[in-house]
């Protein structure tokens, strides 16, 4: 997968917010708190995971264009 500089800066965000909540969660299924520990690393690795999964609504534009630019510009092929 393939970052842009604007999709690393994004990635970056997320870990800032991440990072702290995951190092909670680990303290914590360490301490013997299995649910919460648990649940806090879920969170922790969905804050992650989602935004590169789940298409938003600001991406809908984005994969209409490329959509549309890939229909209208063919790559020639190569002999």
């Amino acid at each position: 997968m393939r970052l842009g500089i604007l999709g690393t800066i994004q990635l970056a965000a997320t870990l800032i917010f991440a990072v702290p909540v995951g190092v909670f969660g680990l303290n914590t299924l360490l301490d013997g708190q299995q649910i919460l520990g648990g649940g806090l690393l879920a969170v922790a690795v969905l804050m992650v995971v989602l935004p590169h999964v789940l298409t938003t609504p600001g991406d809908i534009p984005a994969k209409i264009g490329e959509k549309l630019v890939g229909s209208a510009v063919k790559t020639p092929d190569d002999e």
